[in-house]
Protein backbone atom coordinates (compact mmCIF):
# COMPACT_ATOMS: atom_id res chain seq x y z
CA UNK A 1 0.00 0.00 0.00
CA UNK A 2 1.17 3.90 -0.37
CA UNK A 3 0.83 5.09 3.16
CA UNK A 4 0.87 9.47 3.11
CA UNK A 5 1.81 10.98 5.77
CA UNK A 6 1.06 14.79 6.70
CA UNK A 7 3.62 15.86 8.62
CA UNK A 8 2.92 19.83 10.00
CA UNK A 9 5.76 19.01 12.45
CA UNK A 10 8.41 17.59 10.91
CA UNK A 11 11.82 19.37 9.96
CA UNK A 12 15.28 18.31 9.15
CA UNK A 13 16.79 19.63 12.51
CA UNK A 14 15.19 16.57 14.71
CA UNK A 15 12.61 16.27 17.04
CA UNK A 16 10.45 12.83 17.83
CA UNK A 17 8.87 13.48 14.82
CA UNK A 18 11.04 13.25 12.92
CA UNK A 19 12.94 10.57 14.59
CA UNK A 20 8.96 8.57 14.36
CA UNK A 21 9.36 9.37 10.52
CA UNK A 22 12.56 8.55 9.60
CA UNK A 23 11.99 4.78 11.11
CA UNK A 24 8.98 4.77 9.46
CA UNK A 25 10.65 5.71 5.99
CA UNK A 26 12.67 2.42 6.41
CA UNK A 27 10.01 0.15 8.48
CA UNK A 28 7.69 0.71 5.26
CA UNK A 29 9.43 -0.52 2.56
CA UNK A 30 11.05 -3.31 4.55
CA UNK A 31 7.49 -4.66 4.91
CA UNK A 32 6.45 -4.06 1.31
CA UNK A 33 4.60 -0.71 1.70
CA UNK A 34 5.45 2.81 0.36
CA UNK A 35 5.77 5.43 2.61
CA UNK A 36 5.86 9.08 1.29
CA UNK A 37 5.87 12.28 3.84
CA UNK A 38 4.45 15.35 3.19
CA UNK A 39 5.68 18.75 5.48
CA UNK A 40 6.05 22.40 4.85
CA UNK A 41 9.06 23.71 4.89
CA UNK A 42 10.93 27.01 2.70
CA UNK A 43 10.52 25.81 -0.72
CA UNK A 44 9.80 22.68 -2.87
CA UNK A 45 12.04 19.91 -2.55
CA UNK A 46 11.98 16.49 -2.62
CA UNK A 47 14.61 13.78 -0.74
CA UNK A 48 14.58 10.19 -1.60
CA UNK A 49 15.10 8.30 0.83
CA UNK A 50 15.55 4.48 -0.80
CA UNK A 51 13.16 2.30 -2.68
CA UNK A 52 9.27 3.11 -1.92
CA UNK A 53 10.86 6.25 0.58
CA UNK A 54 10.90 9.83 -0.02
CA UNK A 55 9.79 12.77 1.73
CA UNK A 56 7.63 15.92 0.05
CA UNK A 57 8.29 19.58 0.93
CA UNK A 58 5.61 21.95 0.14
CA UNK A 59 6.77 25.36 0.39
CA UNK A 60 5.15 27.18 3.50
CA UNK A 61 5.35 29.89 5.95
CA UNK A 62 7.74 29.74 8.90
CA UNK A 63 6.01 28.98 12.07
CA UNK A 64 6.53 32.43 14.38
CA UNK A 65 7.33 30.79 17.84
CA UNK A 66 10.32 28.36 16.40
CA UNK A 67 11.82 29.41 13.25
CA UNK A 68 12.89 25.66 12.40
CA UNK A 69 9.32 24.53 11.71
CA UNK A 70 6.75 25.73 8.72
CA UNK A 71 3.36 25.26 9.18
CA UNK A 72 0.51 24.59 6.58
CA UNK A 73 -1.05 27.53 5.07
CA UNK A 74 -1.23 26.60 1.13
CA UNK A 75 -4.22 24.22 1.27
CA UNK A 76 -4.82 23.83 -2.33
CA UNK A 77 -1.36 22.65 -3.05
CA UNK A 78 -1.72 19.89 -0.50
CA UNK A 79 -4.78 18.82 -1.64
CA UNK A 80 -3.37 18.89 -5.02
CA UNK A 81 0.05 16.81 -3.97
CA UNK A 82 -2.43 14.27 -1.92
CA UNK A 83 -4.63 13.83 -5.62
CA UNK A 84 -1.51 13.67 -7.46
CA UNK A 85 0.12 10.96 -4.97
CA UNK A 86 -3.15 8.46 -4.75
CA UNK A 87 -2.35 6.72 -1.71
CA UNK A 88 -4.32 4.36 -0.37
CA UNK A 89 -4.62 5.98 3.15
CA UNK A 90 -3.37 9.01 5.01
CA UNK A 91 -2.04 9.48 8.03
CA UNK A 92 -1.85 13.22 9.86
CA UNK A 93 0.75 13.69 12.44
CA UNK A 94 -0.18 16.75 14.30
CA UNK A 95 -4.16 17.42 15.70
CA UNK A 96 -4.20 21.30 14.52
CA UNK A 97 -5.10 22.54 11.27
CA UNK A 98 -3.40 20.49 9.11
CA UNK A 99 -5.69 17.45 10.80
CA UNK A 100 -8.71 19.77 9.18
CA UNK A 101 -6.97 19.95 5.92
CA UNK A 102 -6.73 16.34 5.35
CA UNK A 103 -9.77 15.46 6.90
CA UNK A 104 -11.69 17.85 4.37
CA UNK A 105 -9.58 16.60 1.61
CA UNK A 106 -11.72 15.04 -1.62
CA UNK A 107 -9.90 11.99 -2.20
CA UNK A 108 -10.96 8.27 -1.34
CA UNK A 109 -8.63 6.89 0.72
CA UNK A 110 -9.37 6.22 4.80
CA UNK A 111 -7.26 8.49 6.68
CA UNK A 112 -5.77 8.20 10.50
CA UNK A 113 -4.76 10.87 12.87
CA UNK A 114 -1.23 10.12 14.93
CA UNK A 115 -1.79 11.52 17.95
CA UNK A 116 2.20 12.75 18.63
CA UNK A 117 1.09 15.27 21.04
CA UNK A 118 -1.14 15.83 24.22
CA UNK A 119 -1.90 19.76 24.31
CA UNK A 120 -3.94 19.46 26.70
CA UNK A 121 -1.47 17.92 28.67
CA UNK A 122 1.34 19.81 27.82
CA UNK A 123 -0.62 23.13 28.07
CA UNK A 124 -3.74 23.76 29.50
CA UNK A 125 -3.64 21.15 32.33
CA UNK A 126 -0.01 22.13 33.03
CA UNK A 127 -0.74 25.60 33.68
CA UNK A 128 -4.37 25.48 35.30
CA UNK A 129 -4.12 22.19 37.39
CA UNK A 130 -3.01 24.35 40.83
CA UNK A 131 -6.20 26.57 40.25
CA UNK A 132 -9.00 24.34 38.66
CA UNK A 133 -10.26 20.64 38.13
CA UNK A 134 -9.80 19.04 35.44
CA UNK A 135 -13.61 19.19 33.70
CA UNK A 136 -13.58 22.90 34.53
CA UNK A 137 -10.66 23.13 32.35
CA UNK A 138 -11.55 20.78 29.80
CA UNK A 139 -14.62 23.58 29.30
CA UNK A 140 -12.49 26.17 29.40
CA UNK A 141 -11.19 24.67 26.19
CA UNK A 142 -14.12 23.18 25.26
CA UNK A 143 -13.46 24.58 21.46
CA UNK A 144 -10.25 22.03 21.48
CA UNK A 145 -12.61 19.46 21.99
CA UNK A 146 -15.24 20.22 19.50
CA UNK A 147 -12.51 20.14 17.17
CA UNK A 148 -11.65 16.56 18.23
CA UNK A 149 -14.90 15.34 18.02
CA UNK A 150 -15.13 17.30 14.25
CA UNK A 151 -11.74 15.22 13.45
CA UNK A 152 -13.38 12.19 14.80
CA UNK A 153 -16.21 12.20 12.57
CA UNK A 154 -13.95 12.89 9.65
CA UNK A 155 -11.07 10.22 9.67
CA UNK A 156 -11.30 6.60 9.91
CA UNK A 157 -9.41 6.17 13.30
CA UNK A 158 -6.95 7.91 15.58
CA UNK A 159 -4.40 6.64 17.10
CA UNK A 160 -2.38 7.07 20.33
CA UNK A 161 0.53 5.41 21.71
CA UNK A 162 -0.66 5.05 25.60
CA UNK A 163 -3.91 4.47 27.19
CA UNK A 164 -4.10 7.23 29.66
CA UNK A 165 -4.24 9.42 26.44
CA UNK A 166 -6.71 6.97 24.24
CA UNK A 167 -9.27 7.14 27.84
CA UNK A 168 -9.04 10.81 27.61
CA UNK A 169 -9.63 11.11 23.95
CA UNK A 170 -13.00 9.08 24.83
CA UNK A 171 -13.57 10.84 27.45
CA UNK A 172 -13.57 13.89 25.74
CA UNK A 173 -16.24 12.66 23.07
CA UNK A 174 -14.24 11.05 20.44
CA UNK A 175 -15.46 7.38 19.08
CA UNK A 176 -12.62 5.98 16.59
CA UNK A 177 -9.17 5.39 19.18
CA UNK A 178 -7.15 2.75 19.12
CA UNK A 179 -4.40 2.34 21.29
CA UNK A 180 -0.61 1.27 19.28
CA UNK A 181 2.15 1.41 21.91
CA UNK A 182 5.22 2.61 20.34
CA UNK A 183 8.44 0.92 21.11
CA UNK A 184 12.62 1.38 21.82
CA UNK A 185 14.97 1.39 18.74
CA UNK A 186 15.79 -2.55 18.73
CA UNK A 187 19.74 -3.60 19.59
CA UNK A 188 20.59 -0.87 21.91
CA UNK A 189 19.42 -0.61 25.22
CA UNK A 190 20.39 -3.62 27.39
CA UNK A 191 20.73 -4.72 31.17
CA UNK A 192 24.37 -6.00 30.05
CA UNK A 193 25.81 -2.96 29.67
CA UNK A 194 25.97 -2.44 33.13
CA UNK A 195 29.20 -0.10 34.26
CA UNK A 196 29.77 -0.14 37.64
CA UNK A 197 32.85 2.14 37.26
CA UNK A 198 30.87 4.12 35.58
CA UNK A 199 28.16 4.77 37.90
CA UNK A 200 30.94 5.01 40.67
CA UNK A 201 32.60 8.16 38.53
CA UNK A 202 28.91 9.30 38.52
CA UNK A 203 28.22 9.21 42.24
CA UNK A 204 31.61 10.97 42.67
CA UNK A 205 30.23 14.09 40.69
CA UNK A 206 27.40 13.80 42.93
CA UNK A 207 29.77 14.08 45.65
CA UNK A 208 28.47 10.79 46.98
CA UNK A 209 30.36 7.14 47.36
CA UNK A 210 28.87 4.06 45.71
CA UNK A 211 26.56 3.32 48.35
CA UNK A 212 24.48 5.73 47.40
CA UNK A 213 21.45 5.58 45.28
CA UNK A 214 22.18 6.82 41.66
CA UNK A 215 18.98 8.15 39.80
CA UNK A 216 18.93 9.12 36.24
CA UNK A 217 16.96 12.11 34.32
CA UNK A 218 16.81 11.98 30.99
CA UNK A 219 15.13 14.46 28.40
CA UNK A 220 15.03 18.31 26.40
CA UNK A 221 15.28 20.63 29.19
CA UNK A 222 12.22 21.90 28.79
CA UNK A 223 9.10 23.56 31.17
CA UNK A 224 7.19 20.75 30.61
CA UNK A 225 9.39 18.72 31.92
CA UNK A 226 9.48 19.99 35.34
CA UNK A 227 13.18 19.78 36.10
CA UNK A 228 12.94 22.01 39.02
CA UNK A 229 10.22 20.19 40.63
CA UNK A 230 12.55 16.42 40.15
CA UNK A 231 15.76 18.30 42.07
CA UNK A 232 13.45 19.47 44.74
CA UNK A 233 12.22 15.95 45.43
CA UNK A 234 15.63 14.66 45.03
CA UNK A 235 16.99 17.13 47.89
CA UNK A 236 13.77 16.11 50.12
CA UNK A 237 14.46 12.96 49.61
CA UNK A 238 18.37 13.41 50.42
CA UNK A 239 17.11 14.25 53.59
CA UNK A 240 16.09 10.56 54.85
CA UNK A 241 18.45 8.90 52.56
CA UNK A 242 22.27 9.16 50.53
CA UNK A 243 21.16 10.14 46.94
CA UNK A 244 21.92 11.55 43.78
CA UNK A 245 20.50 12.18 40.47
CA UNK A 246 22.35 12.84 36.98
CA UNK A 247 20.51 14.66 34.16
CA UNK A 248 20.95 14.25 30.45
CA UNK A 249 19.85 16.44 28.08
CA UNK A 250 19.92 20.03 26.43
CA UNK A 251 17.68 22.81 26.07
CA UNK A 252 16.63 26.29 25.78
CA UNK A 253 15.66 25.87 29.92
CA UNK A 254 19.29 24.59 30.48
CA UNK A 255 20.57 27.74 32.67
CA UNK A 256 16.86 27.58 34.41
CA UNK A 257 17.78 24.24 35.38
CA UNK A 258 20.98 24.73 36.25
CA UNK A 259 20.23 26.77 38.53
CA UNK A 260 17.95 24.97 40.19
CA UNK A 261 20.72 22.17 40.78
CA UNK A 262 23.01 25.19 41.97
CA UNK A 263 21.78 24.54 45.70
CA UNK A 264 22.30 20.66 45.41
CA UNK A 265 25.93 19.38 45.50
CA UNK A 266 24.37 15.67 44.90
CA UNK A 267 22.82 17.03 40.99
CA UNK A 268 24.55 16.96 38.33
CA UNK A 269 23.86 18.55 34.93
CA UNK A 270 25.99 15.66 32.47
CA UNK A 271 27.12 17.31 29.03
CA UNK A 272 25.23 15.98 26.18
CA UNK A 273 25.50 12.57 24.78
CA UNK A 274 24.73 12.07 21.23
CA UNK A 275 26.50 8.78 20.80
CA UNK A 276 23.41 5.91 21.09
CA UNK A 277 25.87 3.19 22.66
CA UNK A 278 26.96 5.58 25.57
CA UNK A 279 23.17 6.60 25.96
CA UNK A 280 22.48 3.19 26.73
CA UNK A 281 25.53 3.05 28.82
CA UNK A 282 24.77 5.52 30.91
CA UNK A 283 21.09 3.99 31.29
CA UNK A 284 22.52 0.80 32.36
CA UNK A 285 24.93 1.67 35.19
CA UNK A 286 22.04 4.12 37.44
CA UNK A 287 19.67 2.82 39.44
CA UNK A 288 17.08 4.29 38.55
CA UNK A 289 15.11 6.41 36.32
CA UNK A 290 13.36 9.63 37.89
CA UNK A 291 10.85 10.83 35.29
CA UNK A 292 8.91 14.17 35.89
CA UNK A 293 6.74 14.75 32.63
CA UNK A 294 3.08 13.72 32.58
CA UNK A 295 2.48 14.83 29.27
CA UNK A 296 4.43 13.22 27.14
CA UNK A 297 1.97 10.68 24.56
CA UNK A 298 4.35 7.83 24.96
CA UNK A 299 7.50 8.55 27.08
CA UNK A 300 10.27 7.24 24.99
CA UNK A 301 13.05 7.58 27.89
CA UNK A 302 10.35 5.35 29.95
CA UNK A 303 10.83 2.38 27.56
CA UNK A 304 14.66 2.62 26.92
CA UNK A 305 14.98 2.76 30.61
CA UNK A 306 13.02 -0.04 31.09
CA UNK A 307 14.69 -1.93 28.28
CA UNK A 308 18.15 -1.08 30.40
CA UNK A 309 16.41 -2.60 33.00
CA UNK A 310 15.94 0.16 35.04
CA UNK A 311 13.55 0.03 37.59
CA UNK A 312 10.65 3.20 36.92
CA UNK A 313 9.67 6.32 39.40
CA UNK A 314 7.18 8.01 37.35
CA UNK A 315 3.95 10.86 37.36
CA UNK A 316 0.94 9.00 38.00
CA UNK A 317 -0.57 11.05 34.37
CA UNK A 318 0.32 10.33 30.59
CA UNK A 319 2.72 7.92 28.95
CA UNK A 320 4.94 7.22 31.98
CA UNK A 321 2.19 6.22 34.02
CA UNK A 322 1.84 3.13 31.07
CA UNK A 323 5.30 2.41 31.30
CA UNK A 324 5.41 2.42 35.46
CA UNK A 325 2.59 -0.06 35.35
CA UNK A 326 4.20 -2.44 32.78
CA UNK A 327 7.30 -2.18 34.68
CA UNK A 328 5.58 -2.64 38.47
CA UNK A 329 7.73 0.46 38.89
CA UNK A 330 6.52 3.51 41.47
CA UNK A 331 3.60 5.80 41.00
CA UNK A 332 4.03 9.28 42.38
CA UNK A 333 0.93 12.26 42.36
CA UNK A 334 1.67 14.20 38.86
CA UNK A 335 3.23 17.83 39.76
CA UNK A 336 3.63 17.03 43.52
CA UNK A 337 7.47 16.95 44.39
CA UNK A 338 6.86 15.63 48.15
CA UNK A 339 4.73 12.73 46.96
CA UNK A 340 7.95 12.07 44.56
CA UNK A 341 10.52 11.92 47.27
CA UNK A 342 8.29 9.85 48.98
CA UNK A 343 8.53 7.16 46.27
CA UNK A 344 11.51 7.90 45.83
CA UNK A 345 12.68 6.91 49.56
CA UNK A 346 10.08 4.17 48.99
CA UNK A 347 12.24 2.79 46.18
CA UNK A 348 15.56 3.47 48.16
CA UNK A 349 13.93 1.40 51.09
CA UNK A 350 12.92 -1.33 49.15
CA UNK A 351 15.67 -4.58 49.21
CA UNK A 352 17.39 -3.70 45.93
CA UNK A 353 17.96 -7.16 44.41
CA UNK A 354 14.98 -8.23 43.97
CA UNK A 355 14.03 -4.92 42.69
CA UNK A 356 16.30 -4.91 40.08
CA UNK A 357 16.12 -9.13 39.11
CA UNK A 358 12.35 -7.72 38.41
CA UNK A 359 13.72 -5.11 35.91
CA UNK A 360 16.32 -7.42 34.11
CA UNK A 361 13.81 -9.90 33.56
CA UNK A 362 11.01 -7.15 32.05
CA UNK A 363 13.63 -5.86 29.91
CA UNK A 364 13.22 -8.74 27.98
CA UNK A 365 9.89 -8.32 26.97
CA UNK A 366 9.93 -4.48 26.03
CA UNK A 367 7.80 -3.77 22.60
CA UNK A 368 10.08 -2.57 19.91
CA UNK A 369 9.36 0.12 17.24
CA UNK A 370 9.00 -2.49 14.66
CA UNK A 371 6.46 -3.82 16.13
CA UNK A 372 4.88 -0.98 16.36
CA UNK A 373 4.61 -0.29 12.72
CA UNK A 374 4.12 -3.89 11.84
CA UNK A 375 0.68 -3.09 14.14
CA UNK A 376 0.00 0.34 12.42
CA UNK A 377 0.90 -1.20 9.01
CA UNK A 378 -1.78 -4.03 9.85
CA UNK A 379 -4.34 -1.47 11.01
CA UNK A 380 -4.15 0.76 7.97
CA UNK A 381 -4.65 -2.36 5.92
CA UNK A 382 -8.12 -3.10 7.58
CA UNK A 383 -9.35 0.45 7.62
CA UNK A 384 -8.30 -0.24 3.24
CA UNK A 385 -10.26 -2.79 3.20
CA UNK A 386 -12.88 -1.63 5.64
CA UNK A 387 -13.06 2.08 5.76
CA UNK A 388 -15.46 3.47 8.86
CA UNK A 389 -15.91 6.42 7.70
CA UNK A 390 -19.03 6.52 4.36
CA UNK A 391 -16.96 9.02 1.58
CA UNK A 392 -19.40 10.71 -1.73
CA UNK A 393 -17.54 12.06 -3.90
CA UNK A 394 -14.12 12.31 -1.98
CA UNK A 395 -15.80 14.03 1.05
CA UNK A 396 -17.04 12.29 4.30
CA UNK A 397 -20.53 12.01 4.90
CA UNK A 398 -21.51 13.48 8.50
CA UNK A 399 -24.47 12.21 10.18
CA UNK A 400 -27.54 14.93 9.72
CA UNK A 401 -26.56 16.36 13.03
CA UNK A 402 -23.18 17.53 12.34
CA UNK A 403 -23.32 20.75 14.38
CA UNK A 404 -20.97 19.94 16.78
CA UNK A 405 -20.65 23.95 18.39
CA UNK A 406 -22.92 22.92 21.16
CA UNK A 407 -21.38 19.40 22.37
CA UNK A 408 -19.42 20.15 25.45
CA UNK A 409 -15.89 18.72 26.32
CA UNK A 410 -15.25 15.72 28.55
CA UNK A 411 -17.48 15.44 31.92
Amino acid sequence: MRIVDVAAFYTPYGGGVKTYIDRKLLAGPAAGHEVICIAPGPGYRTEERGPNARVVYLENPQFPLDRRYHYFRDVETLHATLDQLQPDVVECSSPWRSARYVGEWAGRAPRAMVMHADPMSAYAYRWFDPLFSRPVIDRMFGMFWRHLQRMDRLYDGAVTTGEDQTNRLLAGGMKRVVTNPMGVQPGIFSPELRDEGLRARLLERCSLGPEATLLLGAGRHGPEKRWPMMIEAVTLAGAKAPVGLVIAGDGRDRARVARAAADNPHVHLLTPVSDRREVARLFASCDALLHGCEAEVFCTVGGEARAAGLPLIMPDRGGASDHAKLAHGWLYESANPRSAADAIVDFIETPREPVRARAVELAKSVRTIDEHFADLFAYYEALIANPVVPRRNGQAVLPARADLSSLPGPA
